[in-house]
């Protein structure tokens, strides 16, 4: 099978400006409500709360050491220190102890890349600061973590897979399979699943994972990064209408997470979010919305079966000052792409507790 370079750029253009039929449009309401009906959670502010953080950090037992800032030296707290507040409304206070009884025996997953694994840490830490003397249950193997919360029989996993879509071993190299999810079995019978993903799909040269891009029968050196993103998504949508049970299984999709490699995006002239200590407090975050965000909206609103989006985007592009940059313990560098814990995706949990309590 022979090689092609990807050249239709004019494809992005098309998908993009694809007005949604009326029942997509129906389903596009219905799939992606979140809120009361007189609030949008995902438009506000962050103010200061001297009650935060919502954990202490040197008590949580799940933190890994690429998100634990404290721990690895970062010597201010204001960071800690700020709540999401929606211009209309209030979230509701999360309480661990309550969430546990409710989904009493019930299993969520949590399916995407290392985001997926800060926000799963999140909600473990904030589950675990109500219940500190809980019998728990740690398990790590094969790409599988899961914390149980036995007097509960509750279990929260996470399944590592950057893409969602198949990252195969071939004879020709590694490749990157949009149109293939085989793994997507061991996310059934789940109560609740949490889907993400978009930071892999950046990585180009020596950083990205794969050597080619199937997709169609054909192989491709390389493509579009957001075409293929929108095909690879595209597929992942078609496993939930195919496979996601509404009646047994409640589906979320975190919104895109952004970096802060790049001052210019808060009119800053720095190179990285080091030294970052305060959020942006701009009403409008002068980059603007990523084309990631777009193509996400364009695949939920054709999706036939409830997904429910946490629009995080906007919110978490103010918080230039919660990345780990130097303080952390795993990676070399700067890293402005993770969040300290804890941090912002304690927020993202709050709007999903929100959604499914509030």
């Amino acid at each position: 099978m022979g090689v092609q370079l990807n050249r239709f750029p004019w494809f992005l253009f098309l998908f993009l400006h694809h007005s949604p039929t009326k029942a997509e449009d129906n389903t596009s309401t219905a799939a992606r409500s979140l809120g009361s009906n007189n609030c949008n959670w995902f438009r506000g502010k962050w103010v200061y709360d001297p009650s935060y953080p919502l954990y202490d950090p040197y008590k949580c037992p799940f933190i890994d050491g690429e998100f634990d800032c404290k721990r690895y030296g970062r010597p201010d707290n204001m960071y800690l220190k700020y709540r999401w507040q929606p211009f209309s409304c209030s979230l509701p206070r999360f309480n661990g102890l309550y969430f546990l009884k409710k989904w009493r025996g019930k299993r969520i997953m949590f399916v995407g890349d290392s985001l997926s694994l800060n926000q799963f840490q999140s909600l473990t830490c904030m589950i675990h600061a109500w219940v500190p003397n809980s019998k728990i249950s740690y398990i790590k193997k094969d790409g599988l973590i899961s914390v149980t919360f036995k007097d509960f029989g509750v279990k929260i996993l996470l399944y590592r897979t950057p893409y969602l879509v198949d990252l195969a071993n071939e004879k020709a190299g590694r490749v990157l399979k949009l149109d293939s999810i085989r793994s997507g079995d061991a996310w059934k019978g789940m109560d609740m699943l949490f889907f993400n993903t978009w930071h892999w799909w950046t990585h180009t040269g020596r950083t990205q994972p794969f050597d080619y891009i199937e997709d169609g029968g054909k192989i491709f050196k390389d493509m579009n990064r957001m075409i293929a993103f929108y095909k690879g998504l595209t597929t992942w949508a078609r496993w939930v209408n195919l496979n996601a049970d509404p009646s047994k299984t409640k589906v979320f999709f975190l919104g895109i997470s952004p970096t802060h490699y790049e001052g210019k995006d808060w009119n800053e002239r720095i190179k990285s979010c080091s030294g970052q200590t305060q959020p942006f407090f701009g009403i409008r975050y002068p980059a603007g919305t990523p084309m990631a965000w777009v193509v996400v909206e364009k695949v939920l609103s054709r999706i036939k079966k409830p997904v429910y989006l946490l629009d995080i985007t906007a919110l978490s592009q103010y918080r230039k000052d919660a990345h780990p940059s130097w303080y952390s313990g795993i990676h070399k560098g700067m890293d402005c792409s993770h969040w300290c814990l804890p941090g912002v995706p304690d927020t993202w949990n709050q709007l999903l507790y929100a959604a499914l309590f509030g």
